[in-house]
């Protein structure tokens, strides 16, 4: 797929591929978007999750097909030969999404992404984002929570960090910035079974920084937060600007930013290196993400 210029790390920009399903419009970050193809042969798998539609081969790799129209509950009008496919790579696994149509690609700030009402939104959406485009809404989706839904092996679990053992650590406090209900919960889960208790979630960066500033004018920041884990993709302000305003902040920059994203792979590394994150883990990696904060706590 052409892409457009790369974004430099830390802007709060994003590249969105809008695409079409029923009469709405959606958005993914085109850092999760290998390619977009036309429909292939597609084998349908007995038994499968009701979401996929069957595996395709494409060069060589198999990959599964997942009904975009199924995942968001429109009556099915697309074949198996009309739409686009949509192929994706993130949480180190590549997917195929079906989709009616494929448009084109906007650059826009995190900034100009707003959080759903609360009345079409609770911790179960699909839609984690609407941007204002002209005249009409794109609508940004939680496609995470759509893998872990299809797939929950592919999500965090709490028997991840069981084998850690006890371990005394509630006196430490961490500070999670992460845009998704689902994982906030689920990293709540297991970050307390691995002994972390003394936790502070907010839905995206801008939401962690001003609280984070706020400690610095109340003078209790040493005391009250020792490290921050961040998601890279959240509205209003995301995880590489979020590490780089701490980084840049005298009373803030010697607190350690794990990032924690289903986008870390060795080709984007360097925007994390280049913030100053001390680690990055990819989703779902939980125990090394756990074994890392051990590592740069204080």
């Amino acid at each position: 797929m052409e892409k457009g210029i790369l974004l430099e790390s830390g802007t709060n920009e994003l590249e969105l591929v809008e695409f079409e399903v029923g009469q709405n419009k959606y958005g993914i970050n085109v850092i999760k978007v290998k390619e977009i193809i036309q429909p292939l042969p597609i084998t349908t798998i007995p038994h499968s999750h009701s979401f996929v539609e069957g595996i395709i081969q494409l060069r060589g790799e198999v990959l599964p097909v997942v009904s975009m129209e199924k995942v968001l509950g429109y009556p099915s009008n697309l074949t198996k030969s009309t739409g686009k496919y949509i192929v994706t790579e993130f949480n180190r696994q590549k997917v195929v999404f079906h989709v009616d149509n494929v448009s084109q690609i906007h650059r826009i700030s995190w900034q100009d992404i707003e959080k759903p009402s609360t009345m079409v939104h609770d911790d179960h959406t699909r839609v984690i984002g609407v941007v204002k485009h002209a005249d009409d809404m794109i609508l940004i989706l939680d496609f995470e929570s759509i893998m872990v839904e299809i797939n929950p092996e592919s999500g965090i679990h709490v028997d991840q960090v069981r084998k850690l053992g006890k371990r005394e650590r509630s006196n430490k406090k961490i500070v999670i910035a992460e845009d998704s209900p689902l994982l906030r919960k689920l990293l709540h889960e297991t970050l307390t079974e691995a002994g972390y208790e003394n936790i502070d979630s907010f839905e995206n960066g801008e939401l962690a920084l001003n609280y984070l500033l706020s400690l610095r004018e109340a003078g209790t920041l040493k005391e009250d937060v020792q490290i921050v884990i961040t998601d890279i993709e959240m509205p209003q302000m995301d995880g590489h600007h979020l590490t780089r305003r701490i980084k840049e902040e005298k009373e803030l920059s010697t607190l350690p930013v794990i990032i924690f994203s289903s986008l870390i792979t060795e080709d984007l590394k360097h925007k994390g290196e280049k913030v100053g994150a001390e680690a990055q883990v990819s989703k779902p990696e939980i125990e090394k993400l756990v074994q890392l904060i051990d590592q740069h706590i204080k």
